[in-house]
């Protein structure tokens, strides 16, 4: 019997972790697809097609091209599951309603009786509306570019009580994007974003600063996932699966960002790590010169701090949108709140904390003849307004890579999103 053809299909799909997920469940076969429309009717012909998910911009169009659609896919308007049965039929089904209901639960969001705006209209808008209507919303706005209800006016739904983004704002790789502005929703109880690709959105670090419930979309990528592995395979997965499958590929995805003073061993740290986890680490400092073209301190002389410190914002930007990589940051980056965003989207942040008079001044051009201590207690607030954690360099850097690596595995499955 010919091999069954399982996966992704959508138009771009370098942000996707569907692979992975579905690997951990044992579907091994799972692959990705990009595809243009006009491919969809061929690609949907093949008679190998095991199972396949569906996601932007196709969850609408694979419809008329599927034989049976449930009628749960039926009322909420969009696929996002498609199977192939044994009478050679294509199955449609929608399991981002399920994903969705797990994502709001697990952050303790209910949406019963609740006004619901739901930011965009696509198929995933679908989904979230057929979802708040399960569970009881009192009211559901959609918020679109040119709707009735949209961005210019948004103001006038700011009783809101839930936000749910449904749109592709502050994905991969635009992250630091945010389709609204929290703080006009003076009576919001929760955020949901389902977006997944940077961890941690714009969007959902608002929330987090404001102080309201909120969600990133990865809970919800692996329950639907779950679901739609059931219909690939008729079998049942115990829910369990989904929390560790998150957790796992979080601490796969996440990077693990440094900072601290001038001299404090942020590289042999980061090093040390590096040896320890096999990850690939990046130095923003050298991001810096090997874009310039010239050293630090040559950078100072001839172009000033204020320069430095704008290619240092694209350095950090850039580094803070790969995932698994140690991140190494100049000893100043904290001085520009800009950094904060990037960094911690995708990223546990480690303040490494060392005695002043144990730091190193060497090719740090404002360490030189600076006095440390009032440097130390000037960026301090800085250092512990951008930290996750704070870890003391005063063993070896293996052993500091240690403590790194064993607080990251333990607490990167962030449970608030």
């Amino acid at each position: 019997m010919a091999e069954k053809l399982y996966g992704l299909i959508g138009r771009k799909l370098g942000h996707s972790y569907s692979a992975p997920i579905h690997a951990a469940m044992g579907n091994g076969a799972y692959r990705l697809f990009e595809l243009e429309s006009e491919e969809l009717r061929e690609f949907l012909s093949r008679p190998d097609i095991g199972g396949l998910n569906v996601t932007i911009p196709y969850k609408r169009d694979v419809m008329k091209y599927c034989d049976v659609i449930s009628p749960d896919a039926e009322s909420v308007g969009s696929v996002n599951t498609i199977v192939r049965r044994a009478d050679g039929r294509l199955y449609a089904y929608n399991t981002d309603v399920y994903g969705f209901m797990y994502m709001a639960a697990r952050a303790g969001i209910s949406l019963a009786g609740k006004k619901v705006v739901i930011l965009g209209s696509g198929g995933a808008y679908l989904a979230v509306r057929a979802a708040a209507e399960k569970a009881g919303a009192r009211q559901i706005v959609c918020i679109s570019r040119s709707g009735e209800d949209n961005y210019e006016n948004i103001g006038k739904h700011a009783d809101a009580q839930v936000i749910v983004n449904a749109t592709p704002v502050g994905m991969y790789p635009n992250n630091g994007a945010s389709p609204v502005d929290l703080s006009i929703f003076k009576s919001c109880e929760g955020v949901l974003d389902l977006i997944y690709n940077p961890a941690r959105t714009a969007l959902i670090m608002q929330a987090r600063a404001l102080g309201i419930p909120c969600s990133g979309g990865l809970f919800m990528l692996v329950a639907q996932a779950k679901a739609a592995e059931e219909y690939f395979f008729d079998k049942k997965f115990d829910d369990a699966v989904i929390g560790d499958i998150t957790a796992k590929l979080s601490r796969e995805s996440e990077n693990i960002v440094i900072i601290g003073m001038p001299g404090s061993g942020k590289t042999t740290i980061g090093e040390a790590l590096e040896r320890l986890t096999g990850r690939r680490s990046v130095d923003t400092d050298a991001l810096i010169e090997a874009r310039a073209g010239i050293s630090i301190p040559e950078i100072f002389a001839r172009f000033g701090e204020a320069e430095f410190r704008r290619m240092e914002r694209e350095a950090v930007a850039e580094a803070g949108r790969g995932s698994g990589t140690i991140i190494m940051t100049g000893g100043g980056a904290v001085k520009d709140e800009r950094n904060l965003a990037p960094l911690r989207g995708n990223g546990r942040i480690y303040h490494i904390e060392r005695d002043i008079e144990l730091l190193s001044r060497d090719g740090r051009p404002l360490s030189q003849g600076a006095d440390l201590y009032k440097m130390y207690a000037e960026r301090l607030p800085m250092y512990e307004r951008f930290c996750d954690v704070s870890i003391r360099n005063d063993a070896s850097p293996e052993d500091a890579a240690e403590r790194i690596w064993r607080d990251f595995c333990e607490n990167t499955c962030d449970k608030r999103a």
